[in-house]
């Protein structure tokens, strides 16, 4: 129980509570923020749920009702008081002392009911009773005028499309089947000293001279008339404003002029300058991060379409990034620790761009904060994805609401770029028998959702850039985003779900490509943490329950028959799946950033996983780098080079690309790798890129290369860049490939505590992949090596190394992945 100070007027009321089963049956403690099955887990009444087939054994928890339950002290009781609530999942009853003070239905909204009539000196009880989502669900669907359909392949638990909750929650071709619930945000009692602020917002003029006026607008609540000194500070410039405050709502207006500011950029384009500002009461303080920025989306029409691209303070910037879902699948389970490690490894895989995808969360304040300070944009997508939603009014009414919240949280933050009405929702009057039956009905059903949060959106930030959906050709156009590619974005599932080869990437061009994606297993260390020995087959039920999209398994091990010959073991059969995972968005990221300025953005699907699973993504969960984001680093590179074979296929081009601000020449040197591990030169070429463009550098004849070789470059940029690769013609299973004779000729621990390793080749390595159980990332990694050369690797541990112990490190290479020699 906590006590409150007698001149306190606030009370955190995070920490330890009892939790209890509705039945009475099951009691423990939990701490919040936190959710249900993590406490369930520490207090040993669940097993481990991400182990094994736990989730089948841990999914009865998501049908009962939860109460959460603490007491304080509040020394009195007069005045005026409320509870400051968000994050509460999903649909709770919130009681103090008995009396109810709040019926909560939406995650996304932020609560702050008034309690003073129901609050004593003395002792006082909070009891939270979270609801089961699966019950709400379905009864929230028997109440529809007309049955609104959900994806079951996304969504196996039942309705969750009724609830205004994470969608994924519920499921998803990546995610377990659990749905959680709990509490992951603020809990706090308030007191109302003459006046609250309920919202801070921005408005930026950008002036011919220079100069930015920033307008700041304070959202000011009273219950009664009254007076409150105001402060508005920018980076220490601070002015007072003795405001008169009304009943309700008073919105209170300061504008600084900023002469000569720092700009805020993107990463690799320039600064990620932030000011501090902040707006505060005697008893309420708002701070925020702002950068001060421009920017514009571009859709002009042109001869193929209409453009799509990004265009911050004046300048065209090409988007490199990944969809973002959410960094745990069960809150308790992740941090703002793990959840910067993430974004670090989007950064330093040369990334600009992170789409928040819609059927997730509206991240945490310190989510956007760190994209500012990375310079990672941020794709907004509210939070509505793959299934059909309601229109009915209360529905709408809520959405508003949460709408309303959201962007005014967050829209001051200068790494949002956009903010996106859902994902997928277009496609999914496809995918269904109900609106293939009646689309009238569902799609004006639909339009009046994505209009109500159009609205709301425009009217909380009239300056932020609003898009329809995602894909989208266009504003109001309800056409199929995800194969025609003159205009807006386009999500490119063709390769994956259609099991077309890598080279159909080459068939489309689109404008901006906001999801295409491969699948691969987990890396072997994570795949540890959830399956015994005995497990460790693609077939095991095991390995099945962690594969979550409908035919993975089996698309996974058909690509490879269609590439390369069969890997000998588990561990290679897992290894060569993250080789081809990033072959497949290497071949499409190439050629689309060769068609700059005609493509704008390549935002792959997905940078991160909610638990251990055959995903899509380039991180593992836990944050290691599968073999596919060490490729991405080089393939997203400011300055690169790829070869990309003509329509014909007679000939094969070397394309130059340059995302900088300055005009670069690049040194190219191509030549033959032998089987051998022999290079055999063929010709230098220095090559010239302007700002902001991609050049064709140089052009190669098939029939210059000779069977049964490779076709490698390397090359080095004027701005110091550089990179090298190589490229097959044909198949790699047509190779005869020889040993690679891989040694270690180094091996010792560096004063910073990494580990460095000298790998050199006997003969042609290519994909030479470093593994150990200790987790840490490597310099570099997936790298090729032909004879007689020498990689110098730094490992460096996420934790000291206990005595210098050097960890056991495993090598693989694409030979003897393959071979049983």
């Amino acid at each position: 129980m906590t006590s409150l100070p007698q001149t306190a007027s606030s009370i955190d009321l995070s920490g330890s509570w009892q939790l209890t089963s509705a039945d009475g049956e099951v009691t423990t403690v939990i701490t919040l923020p936190g959710d249900v099955h993590t406490a369930l887990h520490a207090a040993e009444l669940i097993p481990e749920p991400y182990f094994g087939r736990n989730e089948e054994q841990v999914q009865w928890v998501a049908h009962r009702d939860w109460a959460l339950e603490r007491s304080f002290t509040l020394p009195q009781s007069d005045g005026d008081w409320y509870l400051d609530i968000d994050y509460l999942d999903t649909v709770a009853s919130v009681f103090v002392n008995g009396f109810l003070v709040l019926a909560a239905d939406n995650c996304f909204r932020r609560y702050r009911p008034d309690v003073s009539s129901v609050l004593k000196a003395g002792k006082n009880t909070i009891r939270i009773v979270l609801h089961s989502s699966i019950a709400a669900g379905a009864e929230r669907q028997a109440k529809q005028p007309f049955y609104i359909p959900y994806h079951p392949g996304n969504s196996p638990i039942a309705n969750g499309n009724m609830l205004r909750k994470p969608q994924c929650h519920f499921g998803w071709d990546w995610n377990t089947a659990i749905a959680p619930l709990g509490l992951y945000g603020t809990i706090t009692l308030k007191k109302l000293e003459t006046a609250r602020i309920d919202h801070v917002t921005t408005r930026q003029a950008h002036n011919l001279d220079g100069s930015v006026e920033l307008q700041v607008t304070a959202t000011l609540f009273a219950k009664d008339p009254g007076i409150v000194p105001v402060h508005f500070s920018l980076d220490g410039d601070r002015v007072r404003l003795d405001v008169g405050v009304s009943a309700g709502e008073t919105v209170v207006n300061h504008i600084f002029l900023v002469e000569k500011p720092r700009l805020w950029w993107p990463a690799g384009s320039g600064e990620q300058a932030l000011y501090a500002l902040a707006v505060d009461l005697p008893s309420d303080e708002v701070t925020k991060q702002i950068g001060l920025r421009t920017v514009e989306l571009i859709t002009t029409p042109d001869a193929a379409g209409s453009r799509f691209a990004f265009k911050v303070n004046g300048r065209e910037i090409f988007c490199r990034g990944a969809n973002w879902i959410p960094a745990d699948a069960l809150f308790s389970l992740s941090s703002p620790e793990k959840t910067e490690d993430l974004l670090q490894s989007a950064k330093a895989a040369n990334m600009n761009m992170i789409r928040v995808w819609g059927g997730g969360f509206y991240e945490h304040d310190w989510f956007y904060d760190l994209c500012d300070r990375l310079g990672l944009m941020i794709w907004q997508d509210f939070m509505f994805a793959c299934n059909l939603y309601p229109s009915t009014e209360d529905f709408l009414d809520g959405v508003a609401l949460e709408v309303d919240y959201q962007v005014k949280r967050l829209s001051s933050h200068p790494s949002i770029a956009l903010w996106c009405g859902d994902n997928e929702l277009v496609g999914a009057l496809t995918w269904f028998d109900e609106p293939k039956k009646n689309r009238d009905r569902y799609l004006v059903s639909y339009d009046r959702l994505n209009r109500t949060i159009e609205q709301a959106m425009k009217k909380a930030a009239p300056d932020a850039i609003w898009w329809p959906s995602s894909p989208a050709s266009g504003y109001l156009d309800f056409g199929d985003a995800w194969h025609a590619d003159g205009s807006g974005d386009m999500h490119y599932w063709s390769v994956w779900h259609e099991n077309k080869s890598f080279d159909n990437y080459r068939s489309v061009r689109p404008r901006f490509c906001s999801e295409f994606g491969f699948q691969s297993y987990t890396s072997l260390p994570v795949i540890k943490t959830y399956a015994d020995k005995k497990d460790m087959n693609v077939a095991s039920p095991v390995m099945e329950l962690h594969q979550k999209n409908a035919g993975g398994n089996e698309r996974i091990a058909g690509t490879m028959f269609r590439y390369f010959r069969f890997p000998k073991d588990f561990p290679n059969f897992v290894y060569l799946s993250q080789i081809q995972q990033g072959l497949a968005i290497k071949t499409a990221v190439e050629y689309w950033r060769s068609l700059k300025p005609h493509c704008m953005g390549t935002i792959y699907w997905q940078l991160n996983d909610t638990w251990p699973v055959a995903s899509w993504s380039s991180l593992d969960y836990g944050g290691r780098w599968k073999a596919m984001h060490y490729l991405v680093k080089r393939f997203f590179q400011p300055v690169a080079v790829a070869a990309i074979p003509s329509e014909d296929g007679k000939s094969i081009g070397f394309s130059l690309v340059n995302d900088t601000l300055s005009e670069i020449s690049a040194d190219l040197s191509i030549s033959i790798l032998t089987m051998k591990g022999e290079r055999r030169h063929l010709k230098d070429v220095q090559a010239v890129c302007t700002p902001d463009a991609a050049v064709t550098a140089s052009t190669i004849d098939v029939s210059d290369i000779p069977e049964g070789t490779l076709l490698a470059w390397r090359f080095t940029a004027s701005n110091g860049m550089g990179g090298e690769g190589h490229y097959v013609h044909g198949t790699y299973k047509a190779l005869e490939l020889e040993p690679a004779g891989l040694q270690v000729t180094r091996e010792y621990v560096e004063e910073d505590g990494s580990i460095c390793l000298n790998v050199t080749a006997k003969g042609l390595a290519l994909f030479v992949m470093i593994e150990t159980e200790t987790d840490g990332k490597y310099s570099d990694n997936a790298f090729d090596l032909a004879a007689g050369e020498t990689r110098r690797i730094l490992f460096t541990p996420a934790k000291p190394l206990e005595g210098n112990t050097l960890p056991d490190f495993r090598f693989y290479d694409l030979h003897s992945c393959q071979s049983a020699d």
